[in-house]
């Protein structure tokens, strides 16, 4: 599904994975070590060299919207440009079944940015990006800060999409989430990236 070749940018040294439909990846590291930086690599938001495959497409051969609609990003603190929720969600219908999968009222979508709490938006910036319907997703401590019910509805809806045949590279700090979620294991220390063998 999501291959990568010898990607390297500053900060990042050459990195080449095999994500396959259906898997999550996992990557750890103390902060400071690239992992966030590597993301927004694969996700061609800052310069990188390097080849990305998605389903054997180069990336170079995507309209950059496109390859970021198909290879989603969610940050680890998500951007809300808009006075109120929904002017964020450009398919509400979409966004309206998901809320309650993450104990979200479907009402929010109403509701002013400035009155959401930290974990709210943490819930509904990935409720906007699975609205987009991306194959693969590069999520970046999705679920840093949440209570252990918000956790474990995320991760339930995290298996759901994984089980639909889309691909997740995660990264995360919890030992135990990454043996909830994960098939493979790397480690970053200081822009080198290993495998975890186990």
């Amino acid at each position: 599904m999501l291959s990568i070749k010898n990607l390297t940018r500053p900060g990042v040294k050459s990195f080449s994975l095999n994500l396959k439909s259906g898997e999550c990846i996992t990557l750890t590291g103390p902060s400071g070590a690239g992992k966030t930086l590597l993301l927004r690599a694969i996700a061609d938001l800052d310069p990188n060299q390097g080849s990305v495959f998605l389903n054997k497409v180069d990336r170079n051969d995507f309209a950059a919207p496109d390859w970021r609609r198909a290879v989603g990003y969610l940050p680890s603190e998500s951007g809300w440009w808009g006075d109120h929720v929904g002017s964020h969600f450009p398919n509400q219908e979409n966004a309206r079944v998901l809320l309650p999968k993450l104990d979200i009222h479907p009402d929010a979508l109403d509701w002013p940015v400035a009155q959401l709490s930290t974990g709210e938006r943490q819930r509904l910036a990935l409720v906007r990006l699975l609205t987009v319907s991306p194959k693969v997703m590069l999520l970046d401590e999705p679920t840093s800060g949440l209570d252990v019910q918000s956790e474990a509805l995320v991760e339930k809806v995290l298996i759901e999409y994984l089980e639909r045949g889309n691909a997740i590279l995660l990264v995360t700090h919890s030992v135990d989430q990454v043996r909830r979620l994960s098939i493979q294991q790397f480690h970053m220390q200081a822009g080198f990236v290993s495998e975890v063998i186990v």
